[in-house]
């Protein structure tokens, strides 16, 4: 978007004084909509003991269910960032926000369906109504991307960042006591997805009178601040719209994905697996598990913020794009590994948990790393395009994570699992290493016959 249309944009809105930092209050109800979004989804896993129970799933079979989320995420989450550069984001939002709302609700039916639509197959139900749920929760992180690409000045595009994915660990934290404690004051799983759906609904409803898709169509965004979240827009890489296949010609946006890949596979492994592990190797009730299993996470929600302030100190002092992504990537990536790696040789309840927890916490360290390599590298035209797609590659670890730990937990023993996700981490360790976050794709118009050309810079 170039300063000129973000000025024209200002008269159709005019800007009062207001406050000078309204942004970080779009960032909160960002943070806030996906905290919710991450809620919704994890709670599955928690229920998943009494779903096994009623319905006679194996350990394979839960899998398989866990799993089923991350077929439906993955096209979720393309669809969402390309009619978020068509239709806007905001519309995308309360699409999205609204029917997984109510895919939620529904899944306290979902093996009811599937016995009577299925013929007698509640595993069936579960997988449909998963899948569509996985769609719906799609989009969110590539509209977080599209909404700091708007609204965060360049220099605070790290921190900004760090806010909107905070929501991961804290959702996956707070998952714990809240599904926990529904099930404890309900004594029934089905209660618990549809109080979780309802709150959805209302939280939807009040994030869609505060937000807006540009700083420049809000009229609470002061012309001081919108020159400043404006400033040096027409240095970066705005460009025009480019096909999306284009993504796969570039080097770095495709070892960014699959980058992302290890930081999805390790907070799925944790999501899905987690609860009913520390269940079934340390006996851990419901009464104490909600506050065990949040343990993985307190560290995370911290690293998650302090890499944003790392990744943005480190080129705002060195202005080398390399040191702040790959070697800040890289060498994070390998220290999760090694925890990961270690937790089949500890004995203990509190040894294997500060394992996870480390683990889990260097993890998210790089997690604002992945988004900005996208906006670096991407027309600004189409970043909701490139996020969504990054996020749809990323996505097969939704559905390997839970699918094939549940595969190693039934026949290898739960260590195969954590080894499982330390070469996971390796692997991304040495994809981050091959970035090249500091070669901007190069501006290309599409001609009326379809084929592309250099434009101007």
């Amino acid at each position: 978007m170039s300063t000129d249309h973000l000025q024209s944009s200002a008269h159709v809105h005019p800007h009062s004084e207001g406050n000078p930092n309204y942004r970080y209050r779009i960032f909160a109800m960002v943070f806030f909509i996906a905290l919710i979004n991450y809620i919704d989804r994890g709670a599955l896993s928690f229920a998943a003991n009494d779903i096994a129970a009623e319905f006679n799933f194996s350990k394979v079979q839960l899998g398989a269910v866990l799993g089923y989320f991350g077929f439906g995420y993955l096209f979720g989450s393309l669809c969402g960032g390309v009619l978020a550069d068509r239709i806007g984001t905001k519309k995308v939002w309360m699409m999205a926000g609204g029917l997984w709302s109510v895919l939620e609700i529904a899944t306290a039916w979902a093996g009811d369906v599937g016995v009577a639509l299925f013929g007698g197959s509640a595993i069936m139900g579960f997988a449909a109504l998963r899948i569509l749920f996985g769609f719906s929760e799609g989009p969110a992180y590539a509209l977080m991307n599209k909404t700091i690409a708007h609204w965060a000045p360049r220099k605070e595009r790290g921190f900004s960042l760090g806010i909107g994915l905070l929501s991961t660990q804290v959702g996956a934290m707070l998952t714990a006591p809240i599904a926990v404690g529904l099930l404890l004051l309900t004594h029934d799983w089905r209660t618990m997805f549809i109080v979780l759906g309802v709150v959805s609904l209302l939280a939807i409803g009040i994030f869609a009178r505060s937000f807006t898709d540009t700083p420049a169509k809000h009229p609470k965004v002061s012309p001081a601040e919108l020159a400043k979240i404006s400033e040096g827009v027409v240095k970066e890489n705005s460009g025009t719209p480019q096909p999306w296949w284009r993504f796969f010609t570039n080097r770095t946006l495709v070892l960014n994905a699959l980058g992302y890949f290890s930081f999805l596979y390790v907070t799925f492994v944790l999501v899905t697996w987690s609860p009913k592990y520390l269940q079934d190797t340390f006996h851990y009730d419901l009464h104490s598990l909600w506050y065990v299993a949040m343990i993985p996470w307190t560290g995370a929600c911290i690293t998650v913020l302090l890499g944003g302030k790392i990744a943005d100190t480190l080129l705002r002092k060195t202005g080398n794009l390399r040191l702040a992504r790959n070697v800040f990537a890289a060498v994070t990536l390998l220290l999760t590994a090694t925890c990961f790696v270690l937790i089949p040789y500890a004995h203990s309840a509190a040894q294997i948990i500060l394992l996870m927890t480390l683990g889990n916490a260097l993890n998210a360290l790089v997690n604002n790393v992945y988004w900005s390599v996208v906006i670096d590298v991407s027309p600004k035209a189409s970043v909701g395009t490139y996020s969504g797609m990054t996020l749809a590659i990323a996505n097969i670890a939704s559905i390997l994570a839970p699918t094939l730990s549940g595969y190693l937990a039934q026949y290898q023993g739960y260590g195969a699992m954590f080894t499982a996700t330390a070469a996971v981490s390796f692997c991304s360790m040495l994809c981050m290493i091959l970035l090249q976050p500091e070669k901007p794709m190069s501006a290309e118009r599409v001609s009326q016959t379809g084929s592309i050309a250099l434009a101007d810079k």
